[in-house]
């Protein structure tokens, strides 16, 4: 299974989900990819994914079959990134886009502000073992399963109970927050603030974790307003 799962690498992008296939026969890649996708069914159910085919030149044939696949697994194929000249026009033939969206100039200048600005909504619950990285903001619409991760540049706020590791402000942001309705986590980072076990908690209550003003990681009450 390993070697499988070795041909396809999935991590989430400002517009839903980039698998990144390995060097490999087309029929192989599409059933390491397919196989990637019936482990996780519930995760990747309504998921947006764009796939990174590196030089593979692709027909019509090719990507429609895959699409299909796809489609009947509740996920919808919409970019293919290739360096082939024929691929890329097979992809626009079918009207898939070609290229990830970037932030606008006036958006670059701004530098952190772009990603901050930028969210990923996951509307399931993360099992162990899933591991979402993402240069703005996490939110999550269920459970983070005791070792599942979540490495996010911004805030990660999470609808459900924390088990696994979370890291907010990777990049250095100690501004980030991770909140969550029942925050009792194998591991809390921010920035380089690195927090001890959580033990689960009989009556747990919406929390918020953030670095405080002598330094440390602390969490709270997550009280409105």
């Amino acid at each position: 299974m390993d070697a499988v799962n070795s041909l396809v690498q999935i991590k989430g992008v400002r517009d839903g989900l980039l698998a990144t296939l390995a060097d490999a026969a087309w029929e192989e890649q599409c059933a390491a990819l397919i196989s990637q996708i019936d482990e996780r069914p519930a995760f990747f159910q309504g998921a947006r994914l764009a796939l990174d085919v590196s030089t593979q030149v692709l027909k019509v044939n090719d990507l429609v079959a895959l699409r299909d696949q796809l489609s009947e697994r509740g996920v919808v194929l919409w970019a293919v990134l290739s360096e082939s000249p024929v691929t890329e026009q097979t992809s626009q033939l079918l009207g898939l886009a070609t290229r990830l969206s970037k932030p606008q100039p006036e958006e670059q200048k701004r530098g952190d502000a772009a990603a901050e600005a930028s969210a990923l909504l996951i509307t399931k619950t993360l099992r162990s073992g899933k591991r979402v990285e993402y240069p703005g903001n996490v939110i999550v619409l269920g459970d983070v399963n005791a070792g599942a991760e979540i490495i996010a540049d911004g805030h990660v706020i999470v609808w459900g109970r924390v088990r696994g590791m979370i890291h907010a402000g990777a990049k250095g942001d100690r501004s980030a927050l991770i909140c969550a309705l029942d925050l009792s986590a194998t591991q809390l980072r921010i920035a380089n603030e690195v927090s001890a076990m959580l033990k689960p908690q009989k009556n747990p209550k919406p929390e918020v974790a953030r670095i405080n003003e002598e330094g440390h990681l602390q969490s709270e009450l997550w009280h409105e307003g």
